[in-house]
């Protein structure tokens, strides 16, 4: 988790400093496609100032907040504002950069909100994906079937199961297909590097994971939160007739 909160936030202190006055109109987004009229009717200069002292105060709170967060609370909180701030600092930038513009035709505002309107619906949908992320997938084994609750849950007949066992570990998962992965919570469907699709209920780093595998050869891997891997194996495991 250091290794992307470093990139993103030099990522961020390097815009403050490559782009300027001068290349703005190639490497500016907005402004390189703005008619010479509205350039004009733009105060570059000044908005530039303000580029320039916006990026490098993201990047410097970025690291400083996120790296405090991966120390003293856990990675997952840590992953969650790497996603989130960037996007809610920009929705206040472009708000703020729109005030650079003398005489803001209807087409510029109608603009302005509609690029506030997208980044605020795409920090919702993370929000609310990592509120489904965060909800515990809880275990209840009945008579005649295994349940799973939560996100991605599912119930599993006991006379559906072809076996149970105990995991070191996950296998090595090379991409996600319908899911949400954090550092220590991953859950949905992803593919292992040996091309096998697989469901993940993975709630905590507790190791061994749970490997259930059904007769027709789906994998799911669960790791309790609260409860020991291990009783919940033995627990299931008596009502597993081979």
């Amino acid at each position: 988790m250091i290794v992307p909160i470093l990139i993103l936030s030099a990522v961020f202190i390097a815009i403050a400093f490559t782009v300027n006055e001068n290349n703005a109109k190639y490497l500016l987004s907005g402004y390189n496609t703005m008619s010479e009229v509205d350039r004009e009717n733009f105060d570059i200069k000044s908005y530039m100032v303000y580029f320039r002292k916006f990026h490098i105060f993201l990047g410097v709170t970025l690291l400083l907040i996120a790296v405090g967060l991966l120390y003293f609370v856990n990675s997952d909180w840590s992953g969650l504002f790497l996603g989130t701030y960037p996007l809610f600092v920009y929705i206040f930038f472009i708000w703020k950069s729109n005030q650079f513009t003398k005489n803001k035709s209807k087409k510029q505002r109608l603009t302005t909100y509609i690029a506030m309107g997208v980044m605020s619906l795409l920090l919702l949908i993370i929000l609310y994906e990592f509120k489904s992320c965060l909800t515990y997938n809880g275990i209840i084994v009945h008579n005649d079937q295994i349940e799973i609750t939560g996100e991605y849950g599912t119930a599993i007949n006991i006379s559906d199961l072809k076996y149970i066992e105990l995991a070191d570990q996950l296998p090595e998962i090379s991409s996600k297909t319908n899911g949400f992965a954090l550092e220590t919570i991953q859950k949905g469907y992803f593919r292992t590097a040996g091309g096998e699709n697989v469901k993940l209920l993975i709630n905590s780093e507790k190791t061994p994971i749970l490997l259930f595998t059904t007769n027709d050869n789906q994998k799911i891997y669960y790791s309790s939160k609260d409860k020991s891997n291990e009783e919940i194996y033995k627990a299931i495991k008596g009502k597993v007739i081979h």
